[in-house]
């Protein structure tokens, strides 16, 4: 879908009319979630509620042409205005076409069956947010291969943002998302980003992963009174230092880090959380990593790495294997399928062949299989790597293949880089 940002009028069509009816005129219920939405003279249908804030829903759409995207509905602010939405599309709309950022598709004013008109961007779907991994994952982190894979994205985002005289100044793991059909981590929600130098928002970042100096210009603000300078980009390398190293623990570090020990002493915190996971870990990437994140989480803005030197950390040239969990976790467009096939069938070739078309046609149920493969030997002996059109057709396969039986076999289903297979890079997964 081509990125759009000429504004057009829509309409959506209300669940439940009676309710909508009753409401008093310039009033939203935000409990009530639209059915439809006319977007560009096409219908597009409401699939579920993904999030709601204060001044915003976030929904999943479907058109006829089984194109999926999301839109976000912004509320009318106190004042009747629509600054979020102008604020948001702004930056959006000057930041567009870097690949670990969420497409803005266009934009576009909804009508109400209550009489109410809503701006709306219609963006980019992605899958799964960090905060998601972080609940997976519980208590025992997450590979280095995510972690890397995680921090190299969201650090190129940052750099070209930075470059770009922008703070994000809202980084979280909510606000993190993997793109299944670019294989990538995209940074989302600019509704507080501001230029370097020019702030407009008072009160910046999230409890947990707010800066130091952000959390005294808060104060400051709420006192009443204004600091010196607004913050600079510094403050998104600490949020982004904060995420790394809760993804490393598991460990939510909200508590933490408002922490008295936390503010006097964060290094000798950090090297205890990592001197506890050398044991499961190879000491000298646990290093590495220990040192970025380090790095991030100066008290002093101005002794923090900024992105672009962030990348250049010795971290990024190590090559990682991912686990298991991380490739059912993160969809891309190829399936990989374990537990299928005995050596035995490889090596007689009409047999090979036989399963080969089996395979495939089972595979055709779920969507246009691009590719099909079956290694004979190692690496991925005996796998079956499914390469579908796109990501929505491989995770209706995985869902629906997980747990099946094969020649009495259960049927486990991961899902498996795309850019590796293209490569014909079949790599052993950690167990």
């Amino acid at each position: 879908m081509a990125c759009c940002s000429s504004e057009t009028s829509g309409a959506v069509l209300c669940s439940d009319v009676s309710v909508a009816m009753a409401a008093s005129p310039g009033s939203v219920d935000q409990s009530m979630k639209p059915v439809l939405f006319e977007i560009f003279g096409e219908i597009w249908n409401v699939q579920a509620r993904l999030g709601q804030g204060v001044s915003a829903s976030v929904y999943r759409v479907s058109s006829g042409r089984a194109s999926s995207a999301a839109v976000k509905e912004f509320q009318v602010d106190s004042q009747g205005g629509d600054y979020g939405y102008h604020k948001e599309r702004s930056v959006l709309e000057d930041i567009q076409g870097h690949k670990n950022i969420v497409t803005l598709y266009g934009v576009f004013t909804n009508h109400s069956c209550q009489g109410v008109s809503t701006r709306c961007l219609l963006l980019e779907l992605l899958d799964v947010s960090v905060s998601e991994l972080l609940v997976r994952a519980s208590s025992q982190g997450h590979s280095m291969w995510i972690i890397q894979h995680c921090a190299r994205d969201v650090l190129e985002a940052l750099s070209f943002l930075h470059r770009e005289g922008y703070v994000h100044a809202d980084l979280k793991p909510r606000n993190v998302l993997w793109s299944a059909d670019d294989e990538c981590f995209k940074l989302i929600d600019f509704g507080l980003s501001y230029k370097e130098g020019n702030q407009d928002v008072k009160y910046i970042q999230t409890d947990g992963y707010r800066a130091p100096e952000a959390e005294l210009q808060n104060s400051l603000a709420q006192a009443g009174l204004e600091g010196d300078a607004s913050c600079t980009s510094a403050v998104d390398l600490w949020s982004l230092g904060i995420i790394l190293l809760e993804m490393f623990s598991g460990i939510k570090l909200k508590d933490t880090v408002r922490s008295q020990e936390w503010k006097d002493n964060n290094s000798a915190i950090i090297d205890n959380i990592f001197a506890s996971k050398i044991v499961v870990c190879p000491a000298i990437p646990v290093y590495h990593l220990r040192d970025l994140i380090k790095s991030m989480l100066h008290n002093d803005p101005k002794h923090r790495s900024t992105a672009e030197k962030a990348l250049t950390s010795p971290f990024f040239s190590i090559p990682f294997a991912p686990h298991i969990d991380d490739l059912v976790m993160l969809p891309t467009p190829v399936l990989r399928l374990l537990n299928i096939i005995d050596d035995s069938h490889l090596y007689n070739d009409e047999e090979y062949e036989d399963i080969v078309e089996d395979m495939k046609e089972e595979c055709q149920k779920y969507g246009a299989v691009v590719s099909l493969l079956i290694p004979k030997e190692n690496p991925g002996k005996g796998q079956v790597f499914v390469e579908y059109a796109n990501a929505g057709d491989s995770k209706e396969a995985q869902r629906l293949l997980t747990g099946r039986t094969f020649d009495g076999k259960f049927v486990v289903a991961t899902f498996y880089p795309l850019s590796a297979y293209k490569r014909g890079y079949l790599y052993q997964t950690v167990q």
